[in-house]
């Protein structure tokens, strides 16, 4: 009974955290609207003579469902990554410019393959590898150090940001909404592109699960883990490659959604969570949840207005984000 016990206090977070993605995925899924209530959807499944119902949940409300999980988990994941790989809680991958490579590379395809929702994906994995390649060749000529990582890091995602600034003014056809692509949303998910940001985002986070036991290191400090045996630039840029890469299979299914990369980890950073491959478990399940919860919000709070999950989550992250600010100068 105490082996039990211990195991449940040491897995709390993450059995409470199951629990909370399965109740979110079934209330996104079932949760009862003006147009459609939840008897009418249990007849559906059971009887499947309803195809309104079954038009509404299989194509409307299960692709939002999945994307929220896809891009939950792969936000969070990557957030969490950066934030190792830079020591530094605020890191994130809309502060490396990422995000904006991605996303400016995701209008590109959009101008040059218009209709052509599998070109999404690729050329957000592209946008995503240059605007690292960028940070990474202005971060080693000015000397690899974390500090000026991230400094190159914002001085990409200005330079994406303003790419992207200049095509959607150019070509306001590129994108069918510029506010719901800017703060990201989960209301247009395109099956092919949920499945090739599944597969990538479920790669990434096993490689990064495999791996943890060098993340651990990276807070003793560079010297410290190059003693212990780590290769810390390797380490490091191999991380900044991966939370590319769920930046972008998350920026190709919901737009420039931001602040779940910033929440999720710091939470468990605050909670005192130990070792970094619980907080990626972690970030997987409350990641999800966190994201399908912020779009069932962002669809519900002005019904039958619909905001982008975005919006809700930019009123959620900016005060989260000043109070993580604030707290750097108690812990120094």
């Amino acid at each position: 009974m105490s082996t039990f016990a211990t195991c449940l206090r040491n897995h709390k977070w993450e059995i409470i955290g199951a629990f909370a993605l399965v109740m979110s995925c079934a209330i996104a899924l079932f949760m009862p609207t003006g147009d459609i209530s939840l008897g009418r959807m249990l007849s559906m499944l059971r009887e499947g003579n309803d195809p309104v119902a079954a038009l509404i949940l299989y194509k409307v409300r299960l692709p939002r469902m999945l994307g929220g999980l896809v891009c939950g988990s792969a936000l969070s994941v990557s957030g969490l990554l950066l934030q190792y790989a830079m020591n530094n809680e605020l890191c994130a991958p809309g502060v490396m410019g990422i995000n904006g490579g991605a996303g400016l590379f995701v209008l590109i395809s959009a101008l040059l393959f218009p209709g052509q929702t599998g070109m999404k994906g690729a050329f957000a994995f592209a946008g995503a590898l240059v605007a690292t390649t960028f940070v990474y060749l202005i971060s080693r000529k000015a000397g690899a150090s974390r500090t000026r990582i991230v400094l190159a890091g914002v001085a990409v995602s200005s330079l994406m940001t303003a790419g992207i600034n200049v095509i959607v003014t150019l070509f306001p056809e590129t994108v069918t909404d510029k506010v719901a692509f800017s703060l990201g949303g989960l209301q247009f998910i395109p099956q092919r592109q949920l499945i090739l940001s599944g597969v990538i985002t479920a790669i990434c986070c096993i490689i990064a699960l495999s791996h943890s036991g060098g993340l651990d290191l990276f807070p003793l400090g560079d010297e410290t883990a190059e003693a212990l045996g780590l290769s810390v630039k390797v380490y490091r840029f191999a991380c900044v490659g991966i939370a590319s890469l769920l930046a972008a299979s998350a920026v190709s299914l919901c737009g420039l959604l931001g602040f779940v990369r910033l929440i999720i980890p710091n939470v468990f950073r605050m909670l005192r969570v130990k070792g970094a491959g619980k907080r990626i478990r972690l970030c997987m399940l409350w990641g999800s949840s966190f994201l399908i919860l912020c779009d069932l919000l962002a669809g519900r709070l002005f019904y039958p207005y619909e905001l982008p999950a975005g919006a809700v989550l930019s009123c959620i992250g900016a005060p989260f984000f000043i109070l993580v600010l604030m707290r750097r100068p108690r812990r120094a």
